[in-house]
């Protein structure tokens, strides 16, 4: 399933979106120019490596120089292709401007910085030798799903969905649409020998610390359409 919008409106212009995927592409862009050798080492320096810092004897070995803990931060701006740039801009673009509503651009802010530190926490913790390096904002975005799964569980998604070689688009629920895309990363992660590339279990931590962090960073004088406020009563009536 593959969301195209939601019908949430929102009454500030999303600034802190904007910035965030306007530095994802910069860095993208940038990158472009590497070679094939130079965008390895790059993420090796600049995403995080959990045996690296897990194992500083192995980092030593293996050529690490001490520190890298920016990568901490960083590695949430990097992506490894076209798609995987897409898909994480596209999804912090449905979802985020809505959360950023509740919280304003500051508090946002931090709010997606801490849900892709606990994204990477997590994937550490469940991966502790893992020798590939994580880059992307899939676990801080994930976050920001969770917190709108809790926000705007009475939203309605547009959903594109192939069957076959025809294209069928769906109006589903926000519960089901972000429910099934957790319960994949769940199933996903279980299933998963490590070493894919892929981070499942940074999404399943992203999305849940999402959830939890959300009480201390909404503004309820900004909560204009979350599920029950009067306003959105007004606005679906």
């Amino acid at each position: 399933m593959f969301p195209l919008r939601d019908n949430i409106p929102v009454r500030h212009k999303p600034y802190m979106v904007w910035t965030l995927m306007g530095i994802n592409v910069f860095l993208f862009f940038f990158m472009l120019g590497f070679s094939p050798t130079e965008e390895v080492l790059f993420f090796h320096l600049h995403g995080v490596v959990p045996a690296r810092f897990v194992d500083p004897s192995w980092a030593l070995v293996n050529g690490y120089p001490p520190g890298g803990m920016f990568a901490f931060v960083g590695h949430m701006f990097l992506h490894s292709g076209w798609l995987h740039l897409i898909m994480n801009m596209w999804m912090l673009w449905i979802f985020g401007d809505n959360v950023e509503d509740v919280m304003g651009p500051l508090r946002f802010l931090i709010f997606y910085l801490l849900c892709g530190l606990g994204a990477l926490f997590v994937h550490v913790i469940t991966e502790p030798e893992a020798t590939l390096p994580v880059v992307g904002a899939s676990g801080a975005i994930a976050g920001v799903m969770g917190a709108y799964f809790f926000l705007y569980p009475h939203a309605r998604v547009m959903t594109f969905f192939p069957i076959f070689i025809f294209p069928m688009f769906f109006e589903i629920s926000a519960v089901f649409f972000l429910g099934a895309w957790f319960l994949t990363q769940v199933f996903s992660g279980m299933l998963s020998s490590g070493g894919a590339g892929v981070a499942w279990w940074a999404h399943i931590g992203g999305f849940v610390f999402g959830m939890l962090l959300l009480r201390f960073f909404r503004d309820d004088s900004r909560c204009y359409y979350c599920y029950r406020s009067e306003t959105w009563k007004e606005w679906g009536s």
